[in-house]
């Protein structure tokens, strides 16, 4: 979709990169993330307002490093370099790069020496995160130092005359201080744009397109109750009306009253053709006696798409699939090495086979998940779907550890309703990302009343995170878990122990299986 301005973010390996362009569309400009070898031509074709060379893991004197075509400084588009990109900046324009002796890793604070360009009313002695194991020995040709920092004599550079601007710190990431008004500069001042990337702006557009490309045809939606592909059948519902009908299957692996509850929302709220299967006794029926977790997900992706395919050949005429796709899907498939761009086959529907001949509407291909959040408030959805916690595709399967069965399913399902329910009337759930329950395949020794019991172990599970790569433990209140603990073991029969689960990812994963 052309988008009225664009900064585009040359990819060299940068564990940030994604965080750069979350914080450029914080500031409403659209960007837009490519790999380094992203040619002259393809830019020029995309006109960008401007252009951020990230950060990377190796060095530019490194024989297999990712480079640059030079030519891209003569193009007059604005170009900030970030670290790895400050050194490229440094290399094409005769300037020299070496090892330092000590990698600088973490806070430093920056003696601005010429606040202007990007640096432009930022405090002297601000602190900025630095992560680099080589830094710029000999300045490059035509450009002056604008700052230091205690192990940087070179920290920030700028040749204003060809609004090239280079950084040894990391703007992107939350401790350097004044990163957001250092990405303004460089943004508004440098690129001149206006900031017009909006979610209604988005919307518009969004319905121009895809009306353009369905024309007349009929339009299918998988439909899972999660945000993406809800907003994505709204969107598309919008543009193109009765045209559009949507398939939800209740794979028997969801939370308690899920798909009823969903469905309920769905049908009350929205004049929207919904087809509601229900395929528990199928997936339940594949799934016997299978333990293994990856056997699970694969088995559930497989089900998925039969059942799926067989209610789709039912739809005369349906030309095109809408699928939730987000942006993060598309850019983790793209290899600094290569050009490719794949998605993965964990989307919604779990990768549709060809023979079924649709093609795809992914109108949010381009968004992050909080994007599609606002895009969900502007059309309507209540606040208390929108924010809902993150839910797996293979659903409770992958946290019942061992065999799937109907009994332990029940089980998980009233426990896990109990914890959510606990966590809402504690007014904690949004500070959480992601809560649930896990069924263990271990059972230990109780009493209850006078009997001895022998029944399973849930442990509890709650993550705080911004965007599920990185996660710490939820810090519960102990008056919290003791309510949750004794009404677990009270009120679902079947339990007899609870614990906590207290790992960070990484090690850990979020989910356990």
């Amino acid at each position: 979709m052309p988008h009225e301005e664009t900064i585009l973010i040359l990819d060299f390996g940068s564990q940030y990169t994604q965080l750069i362009a979350r914080r450029i569309r914080e500031l409403k400009v659209y960007s837009e993330i490519q790999p380094h070898s992203f040619s002259i031509q393809e830019i020029a074709a995309l006109n960008p307002a401007g252009i951020i060379l990230s950060g990377g893991p190796m060095s530019v004197y490194d024989d297999n490093s990712p480079q640059i075509d030079n030519e891209i400084f003569n193009m007059n588009i604005p170009v900030l370099g970030i670290c790895y990109g400050l050194q490229l900046i440094c290399n094409a324009h005769g300037g020299k790069v070496e090892p330092a002796k000590s990698r600088e890793y973490g806070k430093a604070e920056l003696e601005i020496s010429e606040g202007d360009g990007v640096l432009s009313e930022v405090s002297n002695n601000s602190v900025v995160w630095m992560s680099h194991g080589d830094y710029v020995t000999k300045m490059p040709e035509g450009f002056i130092v604008t700052s230091r920092t205690a192990n940087s004599p070179i920290c920030s550079i700028s040749n204003p005359e060809k609004r090239i601007y280079g950084l040894q710190f990391h703007p992107e990431v939350a401790h350097t201080i004044e990163g957001e008004k250092i990405l303004k500069n460089f943004v508004f001042d440098v690129c001149k744009c206006r900031g017009v990337w909006t979610p209604e702006h988005f919307i518009e557009s969004s319905i121009n397109e895809i009306k353009k490309q369905t024309g007349e045809s009929n339009v299918i939606c998988a439909l899972s109750g999660g945000v993406d592909s809800t907003v994505a059948a709204l969107l598309v519902h919008k543009a193109i009306g009765e045209k559009l009908t949507c398939i939800h299957i209740d794979t028997g692996m969801m939370r308690k009253n899920e798909s009823e509850n969903f469905v309920k929302m769905f049908l009350g709220k929205y004049n929207i053709k919904l087809l509601h299967i229900d395929a528990g006794g199928i997936f339940l029926q594949r799934l016997k006696g299978v333990i293994d977790p990856e056997q699970k997900r694969k088995i559930i992706g497989k089900t998925f798409i039969d059942v799926f395919e067989e209610e789709a050949n039912k739809l005369a005429d349906a030309k095109f699939l809408v699928q939730g796709t987000l942006y993060p899907d598309v850019i983790e498939s793209v290899s600094v090495k290569g050009k490719s761009v794949t998605i993965k086959t964990h989307h919604n529907v779990g990768g549709l086979p060809d023979k079924m001949n649709l093609k795809l509407i992914e109108p949010f291909r381009e968004l992050f998940k909080d994007e599609v959040r606002q895009i969900g408030y502007e059309m309507g959805l209540p606040d208390e779907f929108i924010s809902r916690h993150p839910f797996p595709g293979p659903g409770l399967a992958v946290r019942i550890l061992g065999e799937i069965t109907e009994e332990r399913l029940a089980i998980l399902r009233e426990a896990d309703d109990i914890f959510i329910s606990e966590i809402r009337n504690y007014g904690i759930y949004k500070e959480i990302w992601q809560a649930f329950v896990v069924l263990l395949p271990v059972q230990t020794v109780g009493v209850m009343g006078d009997a001895r019991t022998y029944e399973n172990v849930v442990a509890l599970r709650a993550v705080t995170s911004t965007d599920g790569m990185t996660a710490d433990w939820y810090r519960f209140d102990s008056k919290l878990l003791e309510i949750v603990s004794n009404k677990i073991i009270r009120d679902v029969k079947g339990i007899n122990r609870v614990v906590l689960d207290v790992s960070s990812k990484p090690p850990a994963t979020i989910e356990w299986e």
